[in-house]
């Protein structure tokens, strides 16, 4: 079901400082920051040849990456993120074989426009996986 490995996200304290890192210090394509209030995060995008690494950073008071910084202040990997070719389908397959959809369960648009859906950690190895339509 699913397929390749989208990016994986890690959270940063400093979004200006890791951009920097991975710029400077890495030699990695860096985009420019966008922010993304329906899910309470600015991004950047580190184009790697066969993967990203999606940077994320608190948008606003409610942005749950806030949350997850105040118990991990250095910051660290918060998900990853696969593709998938049928969202809908890959969500109906997961529930039926007891995976929980954070949310509402619908679909949301993510940050590259393309609809995204979050299964809870405890469902896959205590971490946090996204799934991406392509």
């Amino acid at each position: 079901m699913i397929g390749r490995l989208n990016h994986v996200a890690i959270a940063v304290p400093d979004l200006e400082a890791a951009s920097a890192q991975y710029r400077d210090t890495l030699g990695a394509k860096v985009n420019p920051p966008q922010d993304e209030p329906d899910h309470g995060v600015t991004v950047v995008f580190i184009e790697l040849p066969n993967t990203k690494i999606e940077l994320l950073y608190p948008l606003g008071e409610n942005s749950p990456i806030a949350g997850f910084l105040e118990k991990n202040p250095a910051g660290g990997i918060h998900h990853i993120c696969y593709e998938v070719d049928d969202i809908l389908a890959a969500r109906d397959r997961l529930k039926e074989q007891g995976a929980r959809v954070l949310g509402s369960g619908e679909p949301k648009i993510g940050a590259h426009g393309k609809p995204v859906l979050f299964l809870h950690p405890k469902d896959f190895n205590g971490c946090l996986v996204e799934l991406e339509q392509v």
